[in-house]
């Protein structure tokens, strides 16, 4: 029973257990007291909207000034208490499920914000689709970080009303552009928002001369190669002084996987696409990368194959290390950190069951943690097993947490073959069901 954090509680008389408790127990009274805002912000709402009314107010003034109110109430800026207002009417009206986890003390506001974001564009009936599938019950998101949740409920979005996600991201890619913004200490936030592939593509090769750089021995941080690296490829002098005009991006000359179904690839489903370090992309972007890589760059196939429910089949070694494939595997199984509520990138591939202890190194002992979480889990008292695709980690208090790889989209048997996909069609035709991961790789 967890105990009840009373202003008046003696911190000094818990144990280590209780201390834990207590955290848990303020946390889920945060939630209800964010829960308890929303509710008062709309009902604050309709009643100035009831007196504008009665005062004889035109219908489009109605209700103004009552974000002023919120603002000051909760001691923010008037920007903040329309948002606070606007997240309000939209949990009480169309987010019930949401509402209700808050009020049941397992969803922040915040998550109740990443929710009402990512279902924003949809119809009022698959809005509260959505809010049902993924809020209804604690256990659904139950350990998932908040990009986790976003991915979850955008791509479910892009399922349900496929053709406005489609036609919404080809209009955004004519909105690319590069800001630059102050940050703390005279240092500065550049800015770049790119489509999919290349935003992918230019953080990956990044991300590569910082590995090569930390291989070689260079002393600097990862994060500082990357910024030195992206400096120095841009500001380099060129022989050439004529004034041409900027060149257009061609394919991109790196590695991006996509993970897709057989059916969104071959048969015009709606499920989404996955694209390793991104997240999910609409069902017709993910044909669009294909048909483009198929197009303009020699292209590597990589089968991956799945179960009915999507998780992919193991892979193991005999190596005490992973193997840069099994890595791989992992990688794209795992899609972030394991550790229940992180979303950081996968920096070290662990060993469940550690190798000193007889863990084997396969896809079912494997997981992708982040550098953090790795050091973490290696303290002292803490412990972790796995079992059916659930790896379940013990803390030295005895509380545990499970996790489970994101399902991926599971195979369908084609209805259909589109054009344009000619080779790819029939090196699939006898791989079903099967999850594809493409290297999109320059001539």
């Amino acid at each position: 029973m967890a105990l009840a954090p009373t202003p008046g509680l003696d911190l000094a008389d818990l144990s280590e257990v209780e201390l834990v408790e207590v955290l848990r127990a303020a946390e889920e009274e945060k939630c209800r007291l964010e829960a308890l805002q929303v509710e008062v912000t709309a009902r604050l709402d309709e009643v100035v909207r009831r007196r504008h009314a009665a005062a004889g107010v035109r219908a489009e003034k109605q209700g103004a000034g009552v974000a002023s109110q919120v603002a000051l109430a909760r001691r923010e800026s008037p920007n903040r208490g329309a948002r606070h207002l606007g997240l309000a009417k939209t949990l009480v009206a169309e987010l019930p499920h949401t509402l209700a986890a808050m009020r049941s003390g397992w969803c922040t506001e915040w998550r109740a914000t990443l929710v009402a974001r990512e279902t924003a564009c949809l119809s009022l009936e698959d809005r509260r689709r959505i809010d049902a599938e993924l809020m209804a019950d604690p256990a659904t998101t139950d350990g998932w970080g908040d990009q986790r949740l976003v991915a979850a409920a955008r791509a479910r979005a892009y399922e349900l009303d496929p053709h406005a996600a489609l036609k919404r991201s080809r209009r955004a890619e004519g909105e690319r552009h590069v800001s630059l913004r102050p940050a703390p200490d005279t240092m500065t936030y550049l800015t770049a928002l790119l489509p999919v592939a290349q935003g992918v593509s230019v953080y990956a090769a990044l991300t590569r001369a910082a590995d090569q750089a930390r291989a070689a021995g260079d002393e600097r941080s990862r994060g500082q190669v990357m910024a030195d690296a992206l400096v120095a490829s841009l500001t380099t002098p060129t022989s050439s002084e004529s004034a041409e005009p900027a060149p257009v991006p061609g394919p991109v000359p790196v590695a991006v996987n996509l993970t897709v179904s057989d059916a969104t690839l071959l048969g015009g489903g709606h499920q989404p696409g996955w694209i390793a370090g991104y997240g999910p992309v609409p069902a017709g972007v993910a044909r669009d990368l294909v048909a483009t890589a198929l197009a303009e760059a020699q292209v590597t196939l990589r089968r991956l194959y799945t179960t009915s429910s999507g998780a992919l089949v193991a892979m193991d070694s005999r190596s005490r290390t992973f193997p840069a494939s099994l890595g791989l595997f992992i990688d794209l199984r795992d899609q972030s950190c394991r550790t229940p509520w992180c979303d950081a990138p996968i920096r070290h591939h662990d060993h469940v069951v550690p190798d000193h202890a007889g863990g084997p190194t396969s896809a079912v002992n494997g997981q992708g943690l982040c550098e953090a979480c790795n050091q973490a889990k290696e303290a002292p008292g803490f412990a972790a097993t796995t079992h059916d695709g659930v790896v379940t980690t013990t803390t030295p208090t005895g509380h545990q947490a499970r996790s489970r790889a994101p399902a991926l989209p599971p195979g369908d048997p084609p209805a259909r073959e589109p054009r344009g996909l000619g080779p790819v069609v029939h090196l699939y035709r006898h791989h079903l069901p099967v999850v594809l991961a493409d290297d999109f790789q320059a001539a």
